[in-house]
């Protein structure tokens, strides 16, 4: 009897494919890195050469589609198209500066985890990108409103002493230790950094047995005593009030789960630019198709667009693929991921503007005071009783410009519903972006703008007497 000798080779433990994906999207983020075009854009800009051109189709414009601006002169409708880019991108500037620090948070629980050293390389080359991308957005914008309208919009001190005013009484009323405990002209409360600290204590209790994982950055700023950053402006200071975000931040910096559910949030705020970007991109090609002059802002939208690509593709995988590489969460970090894109959805897409095409939450009193700032200053010139007038027919009635608003609304929507329907833990709401959906209705944003600019119209006119 013969005996045959097999031998019996191991499995090949194969990689999840969203490890190559990571691997090719860092290579080629380094090969086609655009951020010196983008530099030499910013720093070569002069607004007088760019400012008889459109710089992407009328309808990315302030006010576009509204009555005041059919009757607005074309000097002023290319300065509303120029002040929207401004706008735009002075807000992805400071949500790029956001994005920054929670790279760095959640990049320090990747490497505690180990194998994700390629991802812990992307995203910081990621925030370098970052860095020059907001030094030209700054360098642009600021060279455009100084030319377009000086320092009229510049600050929001309508409300200053009003407010002071009417405070005063409860002052008297309440005893000075209680005040002093609960507001400080020096910083922090002591009430706030109880909060804070209680906060905190919370979700490392919950969190105990990811307490490995603590991210490097967040260990770093407790040695120096520093407290965890909260943006107060761009989407994130939407989404929540600080002390809400510092609470989220050490759920991001402390388990896997959690650091890759970040990334929906970045998605987000990827999809929202995208949303109006395009848009961009499409006009540079077509000026280029043609031979004509392709204006400076045009061609940052354009070269910001190639970069930023290669960051959505990477919140889409952590997001969608790479949380699963860990175990299930619990129903602790189900809850809390649940509760942060309900946030989202009630904070930042709620609603629909008639005035900003690519708002998605309703029109506020601070949006408000914006425009009453705009239609004042030297580009309309008007008085107080004249812009209010233009301000309830933009506000308070139906125009196109809510049909504008409505059609990036719902490009958007569907971007938010190609990530968060597969994600199996969340809410059914934030899968379907039920709030979101609920929104995309012109009847309910006038309806929601009437009270609130009759409110603003008040004090605007008590103000002036």
């Amino acid at each position: 009897m013969v005996t045959v000798n097999k031998t019996i080779k191991p499995l090949e433990v194969q990689e999840p494919t969203h490890f190559h994906r990571i691997e090719k999207t860092y290579k080629n983020n380094q090969d086609s890195d655009y951020t010196e075009k983008l530099k030499e854009l910013g720093q070569e800009f002069n607004y007088a050469k760019n400012s008889n051109y459109y710089w992407s189709k009328p309808d990315l414009s302030l006010l576009y589609g509204t009555p005041l601006y059919d009757a607005a002169s074309e000097t002023q409708k290319l300065a509303l198209n120029h002040l929207y880019w401004v706008g735009n991108y002075n807000h992805t500037a400071v949500s790029e500066a956001s994005t920054s620090i929670y790279n760095m948070v959640t990049s320090g629980v990747f490497r505690a985890v180990g194998g994700y050293e390629t991802l812990c390389d992307e995203l910081d080359f990621e925030t370098e990108q970052e860095s020059y991308h907001i030094r030209t957005f700054q360098k642009i914008g600021y060279k455009s409103k100084m030319a377009i309208v000086g320092k009229t919009i510049l600050g929001n001190s309508l409300y200053g002493k009003t407010e002071k005013d009417n405070n005063n009484w409860l002052n008297l009323l309440i005893p000075q230790p209680v005040r002093e405990y609960f507001t400080s002209s020096q910083g922090s409360s002591p009430f706030s950094i109880q909060r804070d600290n209680t906060l905190s204590a919370i979700a490392k209790t919950m969190l105990s047995d990811k307490k490995q994982y603590y991210s490097q950055y967040l260990r770093n700023l407790e040695e120096k005593g520093e407290p965890i950053p909260a943006p107060a402006d761009g989407l994130a200071g939407r989404i929540a009030p600080r002390h809400w975000l510092r609470f989220f931040t050490v759920h991001w910096g402390m388990s896997p789960f959690m650091a890759c559910q970040y990334y929906s949030l970045r998605y987000t705020a990827n999809a929202i630019l995208k949303n109006q970007e395009y848009p961009y991109v499409r006009y540079y090609r077509e000026l280029e198709q043609k031979g004509e002059y392709i204006p400076a802002p045009t061609a940052v939208s354009y070269y910001h667009l190639l970069d930023e690509a290669f960051h959505t593709t990477i919140s889409q995988t952590i997001a969608r693929d790479m949380y699963k590489d860990f175990p299930k969460p619990t129903a602790y970090e189900k809850f809390i991921s649940g509760l942060i894109v309900y946030k989202i959805q009630r904070n930042l897409l709620s609603g629909l503007s008639g005035v900003l095409p690519g708002r998605c939450v309703y029109d506020d009193q601070m949006l408000m005071l914006f425009y009453y700032k705009l239609l004042k200053s030297p580009l309309f010139n008007m008085e107080t009783k004249e812009a209010l007038d233009w301000m309830e027919k933009c506000f308070c009635q139906e125009h196109e410009g809510f049909q504008t608003g409505l059609k990036y609304h719902h490009s958007l929507l569907e971007l938010m519903r190609r990530l968060f329907s597969r994600l199996d833990y969340q809410w059914a709401v934030n899968r379907d972006m039920g709030i979101m959906a609920a929104g995309a209705s012109i009847d309910k944003a006038i309806q929601n703008n009437i009270p609130v600019f009759k409110e603003f119209s008040k004090s605007v006119l008590a103000q002036d007497n």
